[in-house]
């Protein structure tokens, strides 16, 4: 070998690679920068923001201000109450409907009707049952023409309105991710399990609920913090002034009304740290019944 093909240095594409930079690695790094410049550095400004009280004092001033406030602390509660419960139905729907619609010959026609109401958008959502639920709408006016009410019900500017509207635009989402992680487990597996005279009730419990337990969690959480974050809703069908006062309200009005923007940063930053709690908590718990393709379940 020659002393000038000795001192040649590699290309820079092997020196790249050589260091764990590849092609496909590079590929990554246009998502990179789009994460940087719409999460991470929104993130950190928002966050040294709400260090920076209006009126000065230590940095956590905004944080103290807002849990010695019980009318502003409150909204976590009543966040909760509302984005709980929703999300907790919302999956109890999902499971048993995926499970049938996974047997059915229409599958697609099907997924797509009962995805149809996440294409219109939380408002158009909440303004259509505005009307529909009001006193003279349609529902009150069939129950009492049907002789089951004598008098209409109050289904709008309170919880039963608010609660509605994120059943409607939640379950959707909650169905398609359940869907996805039921359609993934083999059927022969069912099939085994009946073959070895398993019922129907323990195929369910004993073979499919383990395999989907870690999807069931991760849809719960993201169902969770898609209603968590409840805002026309609570607004145009709810009492923003009352019992469906939730957090992004909250948020709002120290923001835009207030004209207290750190404030508002604060606010939001105890949002995300409740659906973080909320999301390690569910994480945490799906290990006590999932332990990996290895390990079974516990019990």
């Amino acid at each position: 070998m020659s002393v000038s093909a000795l001192n040649t240095k590699p290309s820079l594409r092997l020196r790249l690679s050589a260091r764990g930079f590849d092609g496909t690695t590079l590929l990554v790094l246009p998502g990179l920068l789009v994460m940087l410049a719409l999460f991470v550095y929104p993130f950190l400004y928002g966050l040294i923001d709400s260090m920076k009280p209006k009126d000065g004092g230590v940095w956590y001033a905004n944080y103290a201000n807002f849990f010695h406030d019980r009318f502003q602390y409150a909204t976590i509660g009543a966040t909760m109450w509302l984005a709980l419960p929703v999300t907790i139905v919302n999956l109890a729907l999902a499971v048993p409907i995926a499970m049938r619609v996974r047997l059915m010959h229409r599958q697609r026609l099907l997924t797509t009707i009962l995805v149809l109401p996440i294409t219109l958008g939380t408002v158009f959502v909440a303004d259509g049952l505005l009307t529909f639920l009001g006193p003279q709408g349609w529902f009150n006016r069939l129950l009492v023409l049907a002789g089951i009410l004598e008098h209409p019900i109050k289904l709008t500017n309170n919880y039963w309105g608010v609660f509605a509207s994120l059943l409607i635009t939640g379950f959707p989402f909650a169905f398609l991710l359940t869907l996805s992680y039921v359609t993934g487990i083999d059927p022969a597996i069912e099939h085994a399990a009946a073959t070895l005279g398993a019922s129907p009730r323990k195929r369910f419990t004993k073979v499919f609920l383990p395999l989907l337990v870690p999807g069931l969690a991760v849809t719960f959480c993201l169902a969770f913090v898609q209603a968590f974050a409840v805002f026309p809703s609570a607004v145009l069908l709810g009492a923003p002034a009352g019992p469906t006062r939730v957090i992004s309200i909250a948020a709002y009005q120290a923001a835009f009304e207030q004209y207290d923007h750190s404030l508002g940063s604060a606010i939001a930053f105890i949002m995300g740290g409740v659906e973080l709690a909320v999301v390690l908590l569910v994480l945490g718990m799906r290990s006590l019944f999932y332990r990996g393709p290895t390990g079974g379940t516990k019990g």
